[in-house]
C-alpha cells in the first residue's frame, strides 16, 4: 500500500523517502496506457481501477501527511512547495485516469469505492476524570480515520460494547456514505430504541467516517458540512476548579486559568451530591461562589455557571436571581430537560440566558426545547449526540428559534475537540464550546499535532479530514483501568 503513517511522516520519516514516494506513485501512474479503452477487458479494467482507487487515496493521506510535517517545521518552505506541486500533478492524473476509466466501464464505480475493513476501540486511563474511548476505522485503501465517544466515570466499557457490535455490519460498507449508516443503526440495528450507550458509539464511528472522507477527498471536514462561517473558534476553559472546596480556592484556580489566556470559564458552584431539593445553605454557598469568583478575574472575563441539571425549579430560580448581580454569561442546565415544561417555566423566571441540552440524543430530543422556548442557548456533544452530521443538523433546527449552540465537550482536546471544531465552524448560530484544561497534558501526549489555545480561541483545522491523528504506541501507556468506586450516600446520610 503506497501509504504512510502520519506519525512517522511528521516526527522521523526521511526526507529522501517523501521525495521517493512522490516519485513511485508518479511513475506508476504514468506507466498507465494512455487509451484505456484498449484495456485488458473487465478484469483487467477491475484490477486497474483498484489500483487507480489505491493510488489516489494513497496520494491524498501523503498530501495531508506533507502539511502536517510543514506544520511542525519538518519540512521547509521550498521543499513544501515542491512537494505540494508534484502530489497536485499526481492527483489530477490520477482523477483524469479514473474518470475515463469509469465513463468506459460503469459497472467499475462500486468497485472502486472504499470499504472498511476493520475498526479497533481504545480505553485510555488519563489520570483524571473518566476513561476515554476512542476508535479508529481502516479501509482497503490504507486511509483510516479516527473517532471519540464520550464516556462517564463507570460507563465505559458498555461504549465499546456498542461498538464492536455494530462493527459487524459495518465491515465492507463504503464509509463515506455516513447518512445512510447512522439511519441504518436507528432503523435496523437499534430497532428504534436509542440508548446515550448506542448514540455515543454512533457518535464515534460518524467521527471515523468524516475523517475518512475528508482524507479521501482531499478536503477538511468542516467542507464535507457547508464550508466555514469563521477560522477560528471560542472556547472556554473548564476542568479547572476539581478540589476547590472553598469560596478562596475557587478564586485562586480562576485567576490562573486567566493567567493562563481564557477569556471565558466554567463552573458548578453548588457544593455537595447532586440533590434535587437543597436548602438554605447550599444556596448560599453557591452564591458566595460565584461572588468569588466574579471579583477574582473582574468583569470582562465571561464566567459560565453549570447547575448539572441538579435543581427543582424553585432552587434553580431563587439562585439565579441572587447571582445575576455578578454577570454570568449563562447559567447551563437549571432543571432536567427530562420535564421541559418545567424547564421552560424556570427560564421565564430568569433573568440569564439558559442552556442545556447535553444530556438530550438526536434531533428528536430537541424539537420540543425549539417549540416551547425553553432554551436560549443549546449545548449538544459531538460525541454523544449522533455525531459530526447529527449536530450540524440540530443546530439547523435552532436557527429560526434564534437559539445560539455552544457544543458541550466532556471529552479529550484531541478527537472529540476536533469534530467540536469543524462542526462549529460550519454553524452560523455558534456561540462558544468548551475546553478541557485538566486533559490538555494527555492529549499533547497522544495527538498530532496536538491544538493550542491562542487568547481563548483555536484555530480551525484546515488540513484533510479532522487535522489531527493519534499515535497509537503513545495511547498503549495509557491503559484502561476502572475507577475506584465512588461512595454515594446511604439512606440514613440524607437529609431533608
Amino acid at each position: 500500500m503506497l501509504t504512510l503513517d502520519c506519525y512517522k511522516a511528521t516526527a522521523s520519516f526521511p526526507k529522501h523517502e517523501i521525495y521517493g514516494l512522490t516519485s513511485q506513485i508518479r511513475r506508476a501512474s504514468a506507466s498507465i496506457p494512455a487509451n484505456i479503452a484498449e484495456g485488458c477487458g473487465r478484469n483487467g479494467n477491475a484490477e486497474l481501477g483498484r489500483f487507480l482507487s489505491i493510488a489516489s487515496g494513497s496520494a491524498s493521506e501523503l498530501q495531508y501527511h506533507f502539511i502536517l510535517a510543514h506544520d511542525l517545521n519538518f519540512l521547509s518552505e521550498s521543499e513544501f512547495d515542491h512537494l505540494s506541486t508534484e502530489i497536485t500533478e499526481v492527483r489530477k492524473m490520477l482523477n483524469t485516469l479514473q474518470t475515463r476509466l469509469k465513463t468506459k466501464n460503469p459497472e467499475l464505480n462500486r468497485r472502486t469505492n472504499l470499504k472498511i475493513t476493520d475498526i479497533k476501540t481504545f480505553l485510555a486511563h488519563p489520570g483524571r476524570g473518566k476513561n476515554l474511548c476512542f476508535v479508529k476505522i481502516e479501509t482497503d485503501e490504507g486511509i483510516h480515520g479516527w473517532g471519540e465517544c464520550y464516556t462517564q466515570a463507570d460507563r465505559d466499557v458498555q461504549i465499546t460494547a456498542h461498538v464492536d457490535a455494530l462493527k459487524r455490519y459495518l465491515i465492507g460498507r463504503d464509509p463515506t456514505n455516513i447518512k445512510h449508516f447512522t439511519q441504518m443503526v436507528y432503523d435496523d440495528f437499534a430497532g428504534r430504541r436509542g440508548s446515550m450507550d448506542l448514540y455515543c458509539a454512533v457518535s464515534g464511528l460518524d467521527h471515523a467516517m468524516h475523517d475518512i472522507s475528508g482524507k479521501a477527498m482531499g478536503v477538511p471536514v468542516h467542507k464535507l458540512i457547508g464550508g466555514a462561517c469563521r477560522d477560528k473558534i471560542r472556547v472556554y476553559a473548564n476542568g479547572w476548579s476539581e478540589g476547590a472546596k472553598t469560596p478562596d480556592a475557587l478564586a485562586e484556580k480562576a485567576q490562573q486559568v486567566m493567567e493562563m489566556g481564557f477569556t471565558a470559564m466554567k463552573f458548578d458552584p453548588i457544593p455537595g451530591p447532586w440533590r434535587t431539593f437543597v436548602g438554605k445553605d447550599v444556596e448560599r454557598a453557591a452564591v458566595e461562589n460565584v461572588r468569588a469568583v466574579r471579583q477574582a478575574v473582574g468583569p470582562d472575563i465571561d464566567i459560565l455557571i453549570e447547575m448539572h441539571r441538579r435543581l427543582a425549579p424553585m432552587h434553580a430560580v431563587k439562585i439565579a436571581r441572587e447571582i445575576e448581580q455578578y454577570e454570568p454569561f449563562w447559567y447551563e442546565e437549571p432543571v432536567l430537560a427530562e420535564n421541559i415544561d418545567a424547564l421552560a417555566a424556570a427560564k421565564r423566571e430568569i433573568n440569564i440566558p439558559v442552556v442545556t441540552g447535553e444530556e438530550l440524543y438526536t434531533k428528536f430530543e430537541f424539537r420540543e426545547i425549539f417549540e416551547k422556548q425553553a432554551a436560549d442557548i443549546i449545548n449538544p456533544d459531538v460525541c454523544n449526540v449522533g455525531g459530526i452530521l447529527e449536530l450540524k443538523e440540530i443546530a439547523a433546527m435552532a436557527e429560526p428559534y434564534f437559539v445560539a449552540v455552544s457544543p458541550h465537550n466532556y471529552n479529550s482536546t484531541t478527537i472529540g475537540l476536533a469534530a467540536t471544531l469543524h462542526v462549529s465552524a460550519a454553524m452560523p448560530n455558534f456561540l462558544i464550546t468548551e475546553y478541557f484544561v485538566s486533559l490538555e497534558e494527555f492529549g499533547k501526549q497522544v495527538a498530532s499535532p496536538p491544538f493550542e489555545v491562542e487568547n481563548g480561541y483555536i484555530k480551525l483545522p484546515t488540513t484533510p479530514g479532522l487535522g489531527i491523528d493519534l499515535d497509537e504506541e503513545a495511547l498503549m501507556k495509557f491503559p484502561y483501568q476502572p475507577f475506584a468506586p465512588r461512595s454515594p450516600r446511604q439512606y440514613y446520610e440524607e437529609g431533608p
